[in-house]
C-alpha cells in the first residue's frame, strides 16, 4: 500500500470536496429482494499446488487472509476440484479412486485446504465439480453410473474421513453436458442419503450458458434435479428467462488476473454488477491464489500470489480488500434490497439487511467513473444510526474512515472515482496485517533423494503437469524414490494433455547440470528435461530440451520451441542406440553452458551439441503412459544474483507508478509510462561500476510490449545486447555477456497501451 492517508484526512477529502450531481436510493428496508448466497473462490486446475508445501508461519498467514473472518478476503464458499488424475489447466490433481476397488481420500491438498478453511471459518459452504476422470469410469464414458458413483464417494468420504459437508456439486467443468445424467445424479445421492446436496449445472462460458435454466422449465424430473443455474464468466448479465426460472443464479466461476489493482478492479465490478445486471447471488473467482509456477499458465491468477515455498514469501493483492468489501460486512442469508441496488454513473450499489432487518449495509463501486458524485441514502422502517465507512482505492485499501451521521433521515456521502466504499451498521470488521519475508531464488544447487517424503505423496516442490507422480518405496530395498502410477491418460477436460511430467525449479536456471537416476518398469521411455520454459494448457510439449531414454534401446535428444503463439515445434539435435534395461537403474544426466548442450547416459557422453533455442529454464521429469521411477535428482551449478543499482526511466504515470518500482524487488508495485506514451519509453540501470551482465528478467503488467531491446553503454553510445519481440507477463531472457556499468530496457512497440513493469533485473549468470 503506496501513501496512504490519514483517515482524518481521507474523510474530509471525501465528505467535503465533491462537485457531481446528487443520486438518491430510497427504499424500504422491507423491499424484496434475493437471498445473498456469498463470495467464494475455486480451488481447482492444480492452483493451489505449492500453499501446502509453504513453511510455518506464513502458510498459517495466508490462510488467514483467505478464510479467517474479519480479517482478509473471509471468503464464504469453497469450490473445490474433484481430482481425476489429468490436466485441469496448471496440472493434475490426484484421484480418489483410481480403480473401481480403490478409495483414498488422503491424495492430494483440497482435502487439506478445505479443513483449513473449516478451522477459521466453521461456516464456510462447500462444493465441489469434476473437470476429468480416471479411465475406468463408464468405461471412458464420462456419464455414466460410475461417475455419479464416483462424484457421491467423493462427498461421502470428506464427511467420513475429514468431517467436512460438502453441500453443493456439479456436472463437468465447460464441458458439453447430459440433462440426463444430472438426473442420474440426483437419484444417486439421494440414493446415498445425500438428498441435502444440491446440483449447480451447468458451469458453461459459451453462448449456450443459460440454456439449462430454460431446459428445467420443459422437464420436470430434470427441474427437481437442478437446484442451482451456475455459469462461468457472466459479465453481470443474465436473461429474462434464467431470472424467472425460480432457480438460484450463480457465476460459478468468474474472476481475472487481479494481480495489482488495475487488474484486480475487474473483481470490484462483478461483485455488484453480477446482482444488479444479472441476480446472481454468488460469484465465485478463480483461484483463491495463485500458488503455482510462473511459466504455467494463467500465471498471477488469484485473491493472493504465493509461489514460493523455499522463501516463504507471499503478496496479498488488492483482490482481498476487494473481497472483503462484501463479506465483511455481509454473510450468506442476508437479503438484497432490489429498490436500491442499481447502476450509478461509472459503477453500482447493492444494498444488503441483515435476515432480522436491524443491519444494513451498503456497497458502492466506482471504478469507472470518470468525476466524483454524490449519493444519498435515505433507508425506511429501520433505526438510522451512525454508519461506519470503509474505503478501498487504488493508493489505500480497506481503510475506516471517519462514521457517517444520518441528517433528516438520509445519509449524504461524496464518492471519488475509481475506489469501493462500504456503509454498514455492523461492526468488528478488521484489516489483518503479517509480514511476508523477501522473495528468494529457487535454493540452487539443489538434491532431492525423496527419503524426506511419506510414501504415495507428492514430494515438496514438484507440479506435476501430466500424469501423476508419488513416492513409493524402491523395490531393491534402497530408499525412496518418485514414480509416475498412471498407466494411461483418464477421461481428459477440454485440452490435450503432454505425456507426463512433473517441473520443479526456476525459469531463470541457465547454465547448470542436471542428473538423475531412472528406472522403467517393464517397457516405454524415462525422459530428463532441462532449461524448461513454457507449458501451454493446450497439450504441447514443454519448450526445453529433453533427453529420452526407451527399453527399446533408443535415446533422443531433442529441443521444443515456440515456433508462433500457441504451437511449438520439437527437433531431434541428436540420437542414437544404447543398453537400457528395463527394471534396472540407469543415469540420465544434462550439462549446459551457454549455447552448449552434453548429455549422458550411465556416465557416457552420448551427445555434446551446440543449439540457442532456449538458453533458460528449469528441469522435469517424465515418460511415456508407464511406471517409470526416478531417484537422487541433482542440479548444480553456481547460483545467480541480481545485479543492484539506481533505477530511472523516461516517464511515469504518476508518483505511484515510478521507474524505481520496477527495481525495488516487489510484484505488489510496478512502473507505468506516462499517459500516452507508447513506444520510445525506456528503463536503466546505473550500476555504478563496470560489471558483467547476461540476463534479463521482465514481470509485464497486460503484455503490453510488443518489440524490445535490451542495450548497455559502451562508453560512448547504448549498444545492443539482446532484440525481442512480444513480451510476456514473465520472461527471462539470456544474451552474450557484456560488460558496462549502464543498461538499459528499449521499448521500441506496445500494443497502443504505456508499457508499465512490475518488475526488470540484470543478472550475471555463470
Amino acid at each position: 500500500m503506496k501513501f496512504p492517508l490519514n483517515p482524518i484526512i481521507a474523510s474530509l477529502f471525501l465528505y467535503g470536496f465533491s462537485q457531481a450531481a446528487d443520486t438518491t436510493l430510497k427504499f424500504k428496508i422491507s423491499d424484496p429482494g434475493r437471498t445473498f448466497e456469498g463470495l467464494g473462490a475455486v480451488s481447482a486446475g492444480a492452483s493451489s499446488r505449492l500453499l501446502i508445501d509453504y513453511p510455518e508461519p506464513q502458510r498459517s498467514e495466508i490462510l488467514d487472509y483467505l478464510f479467517k473472518p474479519n480479517f482478509g478476503a473471509a471468503l464464504q464458499h469453497l469450490k473445490v476440484e474433484i481430482g481425476g488424475d489429468v490436466n485441469s489447466t496448471d496440472g493434475t490433481e490426484p484421484s480418489h479412486m483410481r480403480s473401481r476397488d480403490d478409495e483414498n481420500y488422503e491424495r492430494g491438498y483440497e482435502w487439506w485446504l478445505m479443513k483449513e478453511a473449516k478451522k477459521r471459518n466453521p461456516d464456510i459452504i462447500f462444493d465441489c465439480l469434476a473437470w476429468g476422470a480416471p479411465g475406468w469410469i463408464g468405461g471412458g464414458n464420462f456419464y455414466s453410473q460410475d461417475m455419479a458413483d464416483y462424484v457421491v464417494k467423493f462427498i461421502l468420504g470428506a464427511k467420513k474421513v475429514h468431517d467436512i459437508d460438502i453441500t453443493y456439486t456439479g456436472v463437468w467443468n465447460e464441458m458439453p453436458w447430459n440433462k440426463e445424467w444430472v438426473k442420474l445424479l440426483r437419484r444417486t445421492l439421494d440414493a446415498k442419503g445425500l438428498q441435502h446436496v444440491t446440483i449447480v449445472a451447468a458451469d458453461q462460458y459459451d453462448g449456450s450458458k443459460w440454456e439449462v435454466a430454460k431446459m428445467a422449465m420443459d422437464d420436470p424430473e430434470f427441474d427437481q434435479a437442478l437446484g442451482v443455474v451456475g455459469v462461468h464468466y457472466p459479465e453481470g448479465s443474465s436473461p429474462e428467462y434464467a431470472q424467472k426460472s425460480g432457480k438460484s443464479l450463480w457465476s460459478s466461476e468468474d474472476g481475472s488476473k487481479p494481480g495489482d489493482w488495475r487488474s484486480a478492479m475487474r473483481i470490484a465490478r462483478l461483485y455488484n454488477r453480477n446482482y444488479v445486471g444479472g441476480r446472481m447471488t454468488k460469484t465465485l473467482v478463480w483461484s483463491p491464489i495463485a500458488s503455482f509456477y510462473d511459466n504455467l499458465p494463467y500465471a498471477r491468477t488469484g485473491h493472493m500470489l504465493a509461489n514460493e515455498p523455499w522463501s516463504g514469501h507471499y503478496v496479498v493483492e488488492p483482490a482481498i480488500w476487494i473481497t472483503a468489501h462484501t463479506t465483511q460486512f455481509a454473510k450468506p442469508g442476508w437479503k438484497y434490497i432490489d429498490t436500491a441496488c442499481r447502476m450509478i454513473d461509472g459503477g453500482s450499489v447493492v444494498v444488503m439487511k441483515s435476515p432480522d432487518g436491524k443491519d444494513l449495509s451498503v456497497m458502492v463501486e466506482t471504478i469507472d467513473a470518470k468525476q466524483p458524485q454524490t449519493l444519498i441514502i435515505r433507508p425506511e422502517g429501520i433505526t438510522l444510526r451512525p454508519l461506519d465507512v470503509w474505503l478501498t482505492s487504488e493508493r489505500q485499501q480497506f481503510i475506516k474512515l471517519q462514521p457517517l451521521a444520518p441528517e433528516d433521515g438520509a445519509y449524504t456521502i461524496n464518492v471519488e472515482p475509481g475506489s469501493l466504499y462500504t456503509l454498514t451498521t455492523t461492526r468488528g470488521q478488521a484489516k489483518g496485517a503479517a509480514a511476508p519475508p523477501a522473495s528468494m531464488p529457487f535454493p540452487f544447487p539443489y538434491k532431492e533423494d525423496f527419503e524426506g517424503t511419506a510414501t504415495n505423496k507428492t514430494p515438496r516442490y514438484f507440479s506435476d503437469s501430466s500424469g501423476t507422480y508419488e513416492v513409493v518405496e524402491r523395490h531393491d530395498g534402497k530408499g525412496k524414490s518418485l514414480r509416475q502410477v498412471m498407466p494411461a491418460l483418464g477421461i481428459r477436460w477440454m485440452h490435450p494433455n503432454p505425456l507426463p511430467q512433473t517441473l520443479i525449479g526456476s525459469r531463470c536456471w541457465r547454465d547448470y547440470q542436471v542428473s538423475t537416476d531412472v528406472l522403467v518398469e517393464k517397457s516405454g521411455a524415462a525422459k530428463l528435461f532441462g532449461r524448461v520454459g513454457d507449458l501451454d494448457q493446450g497439450g504441447q510439449p514443454a519448450t526445453g530440451y529433453c533427453l529420452s531414454v526407451s527399453t527399446s534401446g533408443t535415446w533422443d535428444l531433442s529441443s521444443t520451441f515456440w515456433q508462433a503463439p500457441k504451437q511449438s515445434t520439437t527437433q531431434s539435435l541428436a540420437s542414437g542406440k544404447i543398453d537400457f534395461k528395463a527394471d534396472s537403474w540407469h543415469q540420465l544426466q544434462l550439462v549446459f553452458h551457454g549455447e552448449k548442450i552434453t548429455a549422458l547416459i550411465n556416465g557416457k557422453t552420448v551427445a555434446d551439441v551446440s543449439d540457442s533455442t532456449q538458453p533458460e529454464g528449469s528441469i522435469a521429469l517424465g515418460g511415456d503412459w508407464n511406471h517409470a521411477q526416478f531417484d537422487n535428482l541433482e542440479i548444480t551449478g553456481k547460483p545467480i544474483h541480481p545485479l543492484v543499482g539506481t533505477m530511472t526511466g523516461s516517464s511515469q504515470w504518476d508518483d505511484s507508478f515510478r521507474p524505481s518500482d520496477a527495481g525495488d524487488g516487489r510484484v505488489e508495485t510496478r512502473w507505468n509510462a506516462a499517459a500516452g506514451r507508447s513506444g520510445g519509453e525506456w528503463l536503466e540501470i546505473d550500476l555504478a561500476s563496470t560489471q558483467a551482465i547476461n540476463q534479463a528478467v521482465f514481470r509485464q503488467f497486460e503484455e503490453r510490449v510488443t518489440r524490445y531491446r535490451i542495450q548497455y553503454w559502451d562508453g560512448t553510445q547504448w549498444a545492443d545486447a539482446f532484440r525481442g519481440g512480444a513480451m510476456k507477463s514473465y520472461q527471462c531472457v539470456s544474451f552474450p555477456e557484456v560488460r558496462s556499468a549502464k543498461i538499459r530496457l528499449l521499448i521500441e512497440q506496445t500494443n497502443g497501451k504505456e508499457p508499465s513493469l512490475f518488475e526488470f533485473q540484470i543478472r550475471h549468470a555463470r
